[in-house]
This record gives C-alpha cells, sequence and structure tokens, in this order.
C-alpha cells in the first residue's frame, strides 16, 4: 500500500503521526525519598492518556523495598524555580528581622527601671493582642536579643570589692584596662544615664552665693557698700530656677535608670554626693529673701534635716564597722560633704531659733570632721595622689570651718572664741591652697570646678561676720576680696557650664563609673596564651636578675 501511493520513495522515511510532546517531570534533586515504581506508572498512564509513546516502556514489578516518600510530587508544565521557598521565606522574614532590631535597643535594657520585656508586655496590653501568627513570628525572631539581654553579668548590684577592683583613680571613675563595660563604650549613652549625682554641685554654689550677697547688703561691715537685696532676690530665684531643673532631672533617672541610681548610691565615694541636694536646700532656706518669707516655720528643719540624718546613720556606721567600707579604704576630699551638712543644719537651726537640734548636729558634726580632717590630712601610703582634673574638690577642706565658726555663733549668740578658731582654721587652709598656683592650671574644665564655688563663698561670708566684730581696714579688705573673688568665679563657671551644656554639649560624658560588670569577666583563650607566652619570656630575664642580685649581696657580705 505504501509503494502504491503517489510520491512513495523507498528510501523516506515512514511518517508516524504526530507525537504530542511530554511535559516536563518534575523530580527530586536526590534519589533519596523518591519511589520508582510510583514513578514510572504515573508517566505511562500520563504517556498513555496525552499521546502514543515512540516505545513503549517495559512493565516492571513492584519494589520490593520502597525508601521514604516525598510528602508530594508535582508534574508540572512550567519550569521549576531555582530560589526554594525557604530562601523566600527569609528573604521576606530579613527585612523585619533587621527594622525590629532597629526599632528597640536592648543594650541599656538592665539599667531601665521597666525592662525590655516588661515594656512589650505593656505595650500588648494598651496596643491589643497581636495575631498569633505575628507573635508566633516576633517571638522567633527575639530570642537571642531575651537571651543576651537575660544573661549578662550586670542584672544585680556589683559589690563594693567590685568597684576597687574594676576602677582606678581617686574618685573611681576610670577603668582598668583588664575590665569591660556592661554598656556599649563607642557610643553616647542617653543622657539620664550620664546624668550624675554629682550635678548638684552646681545648685549649691548657685545657692551659696544668694546667702553671700544677702550678708553683703545687711551686714555692717559692707554697708558703705550699699548693695540692694533685689541681686540677693535674682541670685534666689535663678538658684530655685537651677535646683528645680537638677531636680526634676535626676528624679526621671531614678524613674526610668533606677539600676544606674542604684549604683551611684552604693559606690563608695559617689555616694557622698547624696548629701548635695539637701545641703543645696538648705542654703536656699539660709538665703531666702525677706520680700518672700521674713521667718520659715520650724518644720522646714526637720524636712530638711531627716534625710540627711538618714544617710549619717549608713555612712557613718560604716565608717565605724570597718569591713570594705571603712573611712581608711574610702577617704576622700568629697567626703566633707557628708559632714559639713551637719554644720549648715546647725546654723539654719540657730536662725531659727532652735537650740538642742542645732547643738546636736553641730556635735555629731564636729566629732567626725575631726577624723576625717586627720585621715585626709595624713595621706595614707596606700591613698593616690588627685589628678589635675580633681584638684578643685582640694577646697572642700575650706568649707566646713566656715560654715561650723558661723554655725557656732548662731548657737552662741556671739563670734566667740570657738567661731575664732573655726575662722582661723579655714582662713590658713584658704591660704595654703590658694598660693599653690599649680592647682589652679594644667586641667579641662568639669563639674569638679564648681569645687570651689562652695567653699570659697563660705569663706567670703565667715570674713563679713568676723569683719563685722573686728573692724579695721585689712578685715574690710579681706571681705571684699573674698566676695569678689566667689562672685567672679560663680559667674564664669555658670556661663561656662552653659557653654559647654548647650554649644559643645560634652558637659556630662559617660558616666563610667556605674557601667562595671558585677564581677569580672575571664579572659579569652588568646589572651591567656599571650599572657602565659610573656611569663615564659621573662623567667629567663628574672633569674638572671635574681643571679645579679644574689652576687651583689654576697659581695656586700
Amino acid at each position: 500500500m505504501a509503494a502504491a501511493s503517489p510520491g512513495f520513495s523507498p528510501f523516506q522515511a515512514p511518517v508516524l503521526p504526530a507525537a504530542r510532546p511530554v511535559s516536563s517531570i518534575s523530580l527530586p534533586a536526590s534519589p533519596i525519598g523518591f519511589d520508582m515504581a510510583r514513578s514510572e506508572v504515573e508517566l505511562q498512564l500520563h504517556a498513555i492518556t496525552d499521546a502514543p509513546l515512540i516505545c513503549p516502556l517495559p512493565q516492571r514489578g513492584p519494589v520490593a523495598m520502597a525508601l521514604v516518600q516525598p510528602d508530594k510530587v508535582v508534574f508540572r508544565s512550567q519550569p521549576i524555580s531555582a530560589v526554594p521557598p525557604e530562601a523566600k521565606n527569609s528573604s521576606r522574614s530579613a527585612p523585619r528581622m533587621a527594622k525590629t532590631k532597629a526599632r528597640r535597643d536592648t543594650s541599656y535594657d538592665s539599667f531601665k527601671t521597666w525592662s525590655g520585656k516588661l515594656e512589650r508586655q505593656i505595650t500588648t496590653q494598651l496596643l491589643g493582642a497581636r495575631p498569633p501568627q505575628q507573635q508566633q513570628e516576633q517571638e522567633e525572631e527575639e530570642p537571642e536579643e531575651d537571651d543576651a539581654t537575660s544573661n549578662r553579668p550586670n542584672t544585680s548590684m556589683p559589690r563594693v570589692q567590685r568597684f576597687f577592683a574594676a576602677l582606678e583613680g581617686p574618685e573611681l571613675d576610670k577603668l582598668r584596662s583588664s575590665e569591660e563595660l556592661v554598656l556599649p563604650s563607642d557610643k553616647t549613652w542617653p543622657f539620664l544615664l550620664r546624668f550624675p549625682v554629682s550635678a548638684f554641685g552646681m545648685g549649691m554654689g548657685m545657692s551659696s552665693m544668694a546667702i553671700l550677697w544677702k550678708r553683703i547688703a545687711i551686714s555692717a561691715s559692707t554697708r558703705f557698700l550699699h548693695m540692694t537685696l533685689k541681686i540677693n532676690l535674682v541670685l534666689w530665684c535663678i538658684s530655685v530656677a537651677f535646683m528645680f531643673v537638677l531636680s526634676m532631672l535626676y528624679a526621671l533617672k531614678v524613674v526610668f535608670y533606677f539600676e544606674a541610681v542604684r549604683r551611684e548610691y552604693y559606690h563608695p565615694i559617689r555616694v557622698n554626693f547624696f548629701f548635695a541636694p539637701w545641703i543645696a536646700c538648705l542654703f536656699l532656706a539660709i538665703g531666702v529673701p525677706e520680700l518672700v518669707a521674713e521667718t520659715l516655720p520650724h518644720w522646714l528643719w526637720y524636712v530638711l534635716m531627716a534625710p540627711i540624718v538618714c544617710l549619717e546613720l549608713k555612712i557613718y556606721g560604716q565608717w565605724i564597722s570597718g569591713g570594705q567600707r571603712r573611712l581608711s579604704r574610702v577617704a576622700n576630699p568629697s567626703n566633707h560633704l557628708s559632714i559639713v551638712g551637719n554644720f549648715v543644719g546647725a546654723l539654719l537651726g540657730g536662725i531659727m531659733g532652735l537650740k538642742e537640734g542645732p547643738l546636736f548636729f553641730f556635735a555629731v558634726g564636729l566629732a567626725h570632721y575631726i577624723v576625717l580632717f586627720v585621715t585626709l590630712y595624713q595621706r595614707l601610703p596606700t591613698s593616690e595622689t588627685l589628678p589635675r582634673d580633681l584638684h578643685p574638690v582640694f577646697f572642700l577642706f575650706v568649707a566646713t570651718p566656715s560654715v561650723a565658726c558661723l554655725a557656732w555663733a548662731r548657737i552662741t549668740g556671739e563670734f566667740g572664741y570657738g567661731s575664732r578658731i573655726a575662722y582661723f582654721i579655714a582662713m590658713f587652709l584658704y591660704a595654703s591652697l590658694a598660693v599653690r598656683i599649680n592647682l589652679f592650671r594644667g586641667f579641662r574644665f568639669s563639674l569638679a570646678w564648681w569645687a570651689y564655688t562652695f567653699p570659697m563663698t563660705s569663706a567670703a561670708i565667715a570674713s563679713i561676720r568676723y569683719a563685722s566684730e573686728e573692724k579695721n581696714a585689712f578685715t574690710q579688705c579681706m571681705c571684699i576680696g573674698l566676695s569678689a573673688a566667689a562672685t567672679l568665679t560663680v559667674t564664669v563657671l555658670f556661663f561656662t557650664t552653659l557653654l559647654h551644656a548647650v554649644v559643645h554639649r560634652d558637659l556630662f560624658p559617660n558616666d563610667i563609673s556605674i557601667a562595671i560588670t558585677e564581677r569580672r569577666r575571664k579572659p579569652s583563650v588568646a589572651t591567656e596564651m599571650m599572657q602565659e607566652s610573656g611569663s615564659k619570656a621573662l623567667a629567663p630575664a628574672l633569674s638572671d636578675a635574681r643571679d645579679l642580685e644574689a652576687a651583689v649581696a654576697t659581695s656586700y657580705t
């Protein structure tokens, strides 16, 4: 039949019916998990129903052992995507993870009063419950952050031994080279974490300046200057506003970063500055203008002295009981702040007309001042010399006897021998520090400069009181000169502080002294190997040095 058909050629291949192309078959990347018997049967069924095959596949018996079957075998007519579904999910979740990490920084959670977990719980309750899928995704994205936060070593308070071991310097404000911080050291911390309790020294300087100009206006020794009480009113209002701002900032620190406040309180040196806000309030009460209040109620004195009593019971008890917080170990010029509050309180009580309370605080302050003065004056062999940046705190030596002479004069009603002895001690210490020019140069501006203000104004007020008793040209010149020096110092420091706070913005650096670890971290293996290799390298040199020392000792004998 083929030969009889027209156009037939014996050399032409027989024409078969047009076969339909077989669709592409998706097979697993690995033969593991693929059932050969099932795949061949499905392939034959597909071929029979769609198009005849050129060569039929031979029938094979079922395989005796079938491996684990895949969950799903898909036959497609489209090419398989090169990106697996897992990669797609990860590519979609990567921006979400980056956005979540960028939105919330957990570096400071351990210092927050409200931890990061609690913040998320409160936010969830306020904004409503999230869908289960979104909540599960966030829990899968942030397990490392939660674990890192919970496993950090700064979740509890370091003991006093850790402050001495991790920090160095007379003020314990410099980190040792072998230690690490629990907060990031390569960026600026939040403002409240950098705001220290020592900032209340600015309030003490401003409020004492208001007292000085009140005494200049009403004292007999300076009446020839014809100063008005309006200056006292302006300075007192500025001091009140200054103290209000400082108090509000530190109150916010207590609310949001209570752990940082707690570490300042347990710091062996920083704890003395917790007297500063109450001493500043006592100064404001002493320097209150007559236009504001002619007399003050007695209950105000008890309210202001109550926190000072509580702090003294803690600190003085630690000095007496010994231990790591004994006075010989923590003695520092800043400890004068824990003493001078007694004399300032006695002065205010004497102005109000009280007797027993002021006398009690004067006695307590005098007993502990003698011990502190001797301890600081002899400077134990283990004590370090104050660096240049902390030279202003030496002037705190002048503050206590200056206020003590005024307090005793108020208690006894006259500027007698006791007051004169305290005043002469203050003047001698003032002169011994003023003649040392090196104490006033070679260091940059910091909050420690405000330590000049309060002692200088106290000495000027005491000089005015002494000049009222001993009226001569020398005493008048001395009280005017000290008052001018104190006023100039406070004015310069006030504007310099504003310059650094507003323009340069470097007034409050990172407070390293509160960011130490609870316990010392173990050095890495590489560090240990380097230390071990260094000690082995130095061993021959040490042995040679010992041999040389022994030879020298033998020659002398």
